[in-house]
């Protein structure tokens, strides 16, 4: 799987984004909750409150973000975090707002501290003072502005400061996906995509999805991709099985890095403890990429543990890479588990 998505993929995935709540799946606790507060805002005929959106990577805030727009008959106008590193920056976005427009902040937890501190009367008053001038000569002019909807997302709601927290009006946590509301997810990409697959075969695609309908998305191109160049016109179990085997996605969802990691650990270092430093090293990648991009889905699957002596492999490990569990494995894996350990 490539690690950035072709111009021609983009496309694709955004005409299999969902238009309307209606037509969202899964994440049924979420969509209700902000169902209810669209439709009080349109009763009122005023902007839907502030909406801050948190979860995992690829579960649908972004979408969820484009829908309150659609709902609303707003526009919308998509920024990030990163990109908003001084007030300068933020104040330009916000005095260009029309009313009742929905701006979406992506991981709004990486904003800079001082567009952060204009985010908050902005929000709460809808008004930013601009600071004219240095020194004893400064002045600042108040900036009105229109009446507008803030949707931030962020995977890592605990970095949010507790002010910027509480001046969201709703706050929704999307959840991980099952493999049955995947399967949903997918059918409906592939009536999109003019697709046959068999409920077998759904069922295969969506096991292997880490419960992620991005993820799922894009291993059913990569199915019908291999469908297309061999000549299938219906998609089974199979099919579906030999095509994700090629681009080496395992009956889990385990990718090459995945089991990298747990090869590593098991074979090189007899199944832990083993430092975070020393097992990326034996796999050939940063820190920070096992850390953020591998650790997450092996510790939600009980794959892979962390203690305060370092990364462990867990009996699910040695039984999904086919090896028996030697008796000092057993015992390592008894430590106590520490999820801030960083050793």
């Amino acid at each position: 799987m490539a690690p950035a998505a072709e111009p021609e993929e983009r496309e694709l995935e955004a005409a299999l984004r969902p238009k309307n709540l209606a037509d969202f799946v899964g994440q049924e606790r979420v969509r209700k909750q902000l169902a209810l507060v669209l439709a009080a805002s349109r009763i009122r005929g005023r902007s839907a409150d502030h909406v801050l959106m948190s979860g995992p990577p690829g579960l649908g805030k972004t979408t969820l973000a484009m829908i309150i727009a659609a709902e609303m008959n707003a526009p919308l106008r998509i920024s990030s975090g990163p990109a908003i590193q001084h007030a300068g920056d933020l104040a330009a976005i916000l005095s260009s707002l029309s009313d009742g427009e929905v701006l979406f902040l992506d991981e709004i937890h990486r904003m800079s501290r001082p567009a952060e501190e204009m985010l908050y009367m902005a929000m709460e008053d809808f008004r930013v003072d601009i600071i004219v001038g240095k020194g004893a000569g400064a002045t600042a002019i108040p900036l009105e502005l229109p009446p507008f909807t803030l949707v931030g997302a962020t995977t890592r709601a605990g970095l949010l400061p507790g002010p910027l927290r509480d001046r969201f009006g709703f706050t929704g946590h999307l959840e991980f996906y099952s493999v049955e509301e995947l399967e949903l997810v997918l059918r409906r990409s592939a009536g999109m995509m003019d697709l046959k697959l068999t409920s077998a075969g759904f069922s295969e695609i969506a096991g292997r999805s880490r419960g992620t309908p991005r993820i799922a998305n894009r291993l059913l191109r990569r199915v019908r991709d291999w469908a297309l160049v061999h000549g299938i016109e219906t998609i089974d179990a199979r099919t579906a099985s030999a095509a994700l085997d090629m681009y080496e996605v395992d009956v889990r969802g385990l990718d090459r890095l995945d089991r990298s990691v747990l090869e590593a650990l098991v074979n090189k270092f007899n199944g832990g403890p083993v430092g975070l430093s020393t097992l990326a090293i034996a796999v050939g990648e940063e820190p920070e990429t096992v850390e953020t991009v591998a650790e997450p889905f092996l510790v939600r699957e009980g794959l892979l543990g962390r203690t305060p002596r370092g990364r462990i492999a867990m009996p699910a490990a040695w039984e999904h890479l086919g090896l028996k569990m030697p008796g000092n494995a057993v015992a390592a894996a008894m430590l106590p588990f520490d999820d801030d350990a960083d050793v």
